[in-house]
């Protein structure tokens, strides 16, 4: 797969209404007085647009290169006249509509405005849908890394519409479908099987609610086990290391991060079946299902390149570092490795 550059944008929505009754999909949930939605512009926030008659509406748009600031969520908390915290009677909230990122920048905004407002997620990606909408995790990326300023803050609700799937181009579909493969790969053995056996992506669509809701399930009983990351929660970055290094690398104008985590669960399990530490034929299993929805394999790059960023990785404590490998498909591990020996699971 080549690298085509990828653009995209994100907006901010602010209601200026000081008495909505709150954000209502499928039911009502009461945010506060001040209502703020993050949307990504595109289809979803034309709808958007289409609902706010009767409300003062404020537009601030966050570009690709601001992705890296949640600064921009300020000024539309707070109102021009920057009064927050001056009406003790005025609650504030956020309700985020869109992708993994606009998830992560307003999520990273509820938890750090005012020490932390409610809000709800409404993601519009498969991505999103199945993985960063659920848990918690909220952040955004820094020059040095990716999401490396962040916060653990859980949103009050979060509402999945799975028609909004059927708006995804073809690419962002897969995206997103990489995610559900990893939740495949290390827990569910059915769930990859039933991926990789999908006549198309209309049969996939057809059956979108079954896998979104078997994937959130599986998130779901890894974070009440381990909230802050600090052990089981580590086997939802399966690819994610060296994913997250391509992603980087390519200064995220490259691969797209389901592409990034194509790369590393692929990559990864090659090497470790080749060590013996996973099941003979798992890789060319995960090989199958990723050239079936176009996902890459390879970054073209040395994997050496990689090393200095996959060292600012969270897992990586000290001289070790936290791997997740494959047992067999459906059942992964953590494997603590000597940061001195990683270039020998890169192959």
């Amino acid at each position: 797969m080549g690298c085509e550059e990828l653009s995209l944008s994100y907006g901010l929505v602010v209601l200026g209404d000081r008495n909505p009754e709150g954000l209502a999909v499928g039911r009502v949930v009461h945010l506060g007085d001040r209502l703020v939605v993050a949307n990504a512009l595109g289809l979803a926030g034309q709808n958007l647009h289409g609902h706010l008659a009767g409300y003062l509406a404020q537009l601030v748009v966050v570009n690709r290169e601001g992705r890296d600031a949640a600064a921009g969520a300020e000024p539309a908390l707070a109102g021009d006249d920057g009064d927050a915290g001056r009406d003790d009677d005025v609650g504030y909230g956020l309700g985020v509509v869109g992708g993994g990122v606009v998830g992560d920048l307003g999520g990273f905004a509820a938890a750090s405005f005012m020490r932390g407002i409610a809000f709800v997620q409404i993601p519009t990606s498969l991505l999103a849908q199945i993985d960063s909408s659920v848990g918690g995790k909220v952040a955004v990326d820094l020059k040095a890394g990716k999401n490396l300023a962040g916060a653990f803050y859980q949103p009050k609700a979060v509402f999945i519409d799975t028609d909004l799937l059927a708006t995804l181009s073809t690419r962002f579909l897969h995206d997103g479908l990489a995610e559900a493969i990893k939740y495949g790969c290390i827990k569910d053995a059915a769930l990859f099987d039933k991926i990789a056996g999908y006549a198309d992506d209309a049969a996939l669509l057809a059956d979108i609610d079954g896998v979104v809701a078997t994937c959130c399930a599986i998130k779901a009983r890894i974070v009440e086990q381990d909230e802050f990351d600090t052990g089981l929660r580590m086997l939802l970055n399966f690819g994610h290391t060296l994913g997250h290094a391509v992603e980087q690398h390519f200064g995220y104008s490259c691969f797209t991060h389901g592409e990034g985590v194509a790369i590393g669960m692929y990559q990864l399990t090659k090497r470790t079946e080749e060590l013996g530490m996973t099941a003979k034929g798992s890789a060319e299993r995960i090989k199958s299902v990723l050239e079936k929805y176009n996902l890459p394999l390879t970054a073209g790059v040395e994997k050496a390149q990689l090393l200095d960023t996959m060292a600012r990785d969270k897992k990586k404590n000290g001289n070790s570092i936290t791997l997740i490998i494959l047992q067999q498909i459906g059942e992964g591990v953590l494997q603590k490795v000597d940061w001195q020996q990683v270039p020998r699971y890169l192959g």
